[in-house]
């Protein structure tokens, strides 16, 4: 494995149409290319942003059909890893999808795949009502997986508000990088996605790669943007100016930073392990 590895995060605006989305990631990916990344992280729904409740669903497809072959074939030609995070997966009947983030590696393979877990079943306050259960299937496997950028951990979007997930992928999948696509509400955003994805980078000490939806989708869904890299010591090393702008943030992967983060502060070894915390809760 290399020293270091250039990646890349972008901020879209999807809207309710495959060939305008697709247009925009592929530009995007000839940027990020150009830039020397050699992985460029989508955010959720970078293919499709529905414009009223049930549109995702008259769109989702298995990850043969052709919306993602188009996304493979991408990947392949410009020779780069894609992370497409949110991907309209079509469930096991008409009624339900799966938000699944799909790895595609540089020769157009899918490398891996994870299905969301965490559900957005929220009253935003000030703001909207969502119940993505409702057509929704949530997964149930954590999911990491070995590449040229280390070893990956794979999340979408609300996950982020769950560091159980991010433990197991760090202490019990050795993920050293991880990934969150997302379309964080405009009200949610602006409070809680910073600071989130630093504590999701300290309390692993793991790089994390926040592709991020921005700016308005149609008249009734919006998303907060300001796309993040962020390195395992929690500082961010890659954001565009603009927290609204269709664009990429480029950061080196220092695979040296990881392994002195993790030895002068060994929290894998210091930390407890559950049998601890079963018998603390025991004794109370």
């Amino acid at each position: 494995m290399a020293h270091s590895v250039r990646v890349a995060a972008a901020q879209m605006t999807s809207i309710n149409d495959l060939s305008a989305n697709f247009i925009t990631c592929s530009r995007l990916v000839k940027e990020a290319a150009t830039a020397g990344a050699k992985l460029l992280c989508f955010p959720e729904n970078f293919s499709y942003v529905g414009a009223k409740a049930g549109d995702s669903l008259t769109i989702a497809e298995p990850l043969d059909g052709p919306i993602m072959k188009q996304y493979c074939s991408l990947a392949r030609e410009s020779n780069i890893w894609l992370s497409l995070g949110g991907f309209q997966e079509k469930g096991s009947d008409d009624s339900h999808l799966c938000n699944t983030h799909v790895l595609i590696d540089d020769s157009g393979n899918i490398r891996s795949t994870y299905r969301k877990m965490h559900l957005f079943d929220v009253d935003v306050p000030g703001g909207a009502v969502y119940k993505e259960s409702s057509f929704t299937e949530p997964g149930k496997d954590v999911v990491a997986v070995d590449s040229p950028f280390g070893r990956l951990g794979l999340t979408v979007c609300y996950d982020l508000r769950f560091p159980e997930l991010y433990q197991q992928l760090r202490f019990h999948h050795g993920a050293e990088v991880l990934l969150v696509p997302a379309a964080f509400t405009t009200v949610t955003g602006a409070a809680h996605w910073e600071v989130l994805l630093r504590a999701r980078a300290i309390e692993t000490q793991c790089y994390v790669i926040a592709a991020a939806q921005a700016g308005k989708h149609s008249e009734k869904r919006e998303s907060y943007g300001d796309t993040l890299i962020i390195d395992p010591w929690g500082m961010v090393i890659g954001r565009l100016p603009d927290r609204l702008s269709t664009g990429i943030a480029v950061a080196d992967i220092e695979f040296s930073l990881i392994e002195s983060v993790r030895s002068k502060m060994p929290i894998l070894q210091h930390r407890k392990p559950v049998e601890f915390w079963r018998s603390a809760s025991a004794s109370l």
